[in-house]
């Protein structure tokens, strides 16, 4: 039975079997703009993000054989998207990302970083789906008898590879520290940290996080907001800010916000997600 475990839509954690959305729990954030503007979701309830899970799984495939893993570029402003920018201008060579069905993977190619990083966020587990791997290239992936999310290894994979400017995306604090030895011991490798799901962190792990990062996404963090607004030295987005918090980050963001002719105008009163947490 395949079996897969997500942290999604207001830090609900939500089980997928075989193609089907079996659990929902209770969400802990219960307004996001992001769905407010491109779902018209005005409240996170388990019954809609049960629907939308659904939704995702018979539209492009999530957690299934199906898996459409390609996407075209949609002139956002997102992590992904980001990254894609950097992989099309040479600036990184690979993204060390995860993906249902494979777990921690090595991307190189730009439609698969948004197919795949742009269309599911908070993977928590997941498990083998061996129909994926041929796309994505057995080579590329961790652990293909467990779908492990392991993104350490996954950094030490890439290197092993002959990559040389690796960004990786990293949610938890504990990969920060095995992050900074790799750093350490490979100094000819430029390693490129993009924190994601940061959402109900705690106040040590997004201090970790951010200062361990590159560019890091606010999500619904009470406390990466704080330190972000505070110490980034760019930030892009008001309801669900992106943070540089490095010169590498800044100029990150800037080559991203060139390519979709620049930032829209500021609000006077944002909206956030609600509560922050």
């Amino acid at each position: 039975m395949s079996e897969h475990i997500i942290e999604a839509l207001g830090l609900s954690q939500i089980t997928i079997k075989d193609g089907k959305v079996v659990e929902v729990t209770e969400p802990q954030v219960e307004y996001c703009p992001l769905f407010d503007h491109h779902r018209g979701i005005k409240k996170l309830t388990k019954e809609v993000i049960a629907e939308n899970i659904q939704f995702r799984i018979d539209d492009f495939g999530m957690c299934t054989a199906n898996r459409q893993l390609r996407m075209k570029d949609f002139l956002s402003f997102g992590i992904s998207e980001i990254m894609c920018t950097l992989l099309d201008e040479d600036e990184i060579d690979c993204v060390v990302m995860v993906l249902e069905g494979c777990g921690t993977v090595i991307v190189n190619e730009p439609e698969l970083v948004q197919g795949i990083g742009g269309r599911v966020s908070g993977l928590v587990k997941t498990s083998p789906i061996p129909e994926l791997f041929d796309e994505i290239g057995k080579e590329n992936i961790v652990n293909t008898e467990t779908a492990e999310i392991n993104q350490i290894e996954g950094i030490k994979k890439a290197i092993k590879h002959g990559y040389k400017n690796i960004a990786v995306t990293v949610a938890l604090a504990s990969d920060i520290d095995g992050i900074n030895q790799l750093k350490a011991e490979n100094p000819n490798v430029n390693i490129y940290v993009f924190v994601v799901h940061t959402s109900k962190r705690s106040p040590e792990d997004a201090r970790k996080l951010f200062d361990g990062c590159d560019v890091a996404t606010a999500c619904a963090s009470k406390y990466i907001r704080e330190i972000g607004d505070e110490e980034s030295v760019k930030t892009v987005g008001q309801s669900i800010p992106i943070y540089a918090k490095t010169e590498d980050g800044k100029r990150f963001l800037e080559m991203r916000l060139e390519k979709i002719g620049g930032e829209k105008p500021k609000k006077d009163n944002p909206d956030l997600p609600y509560p922050l947490i």
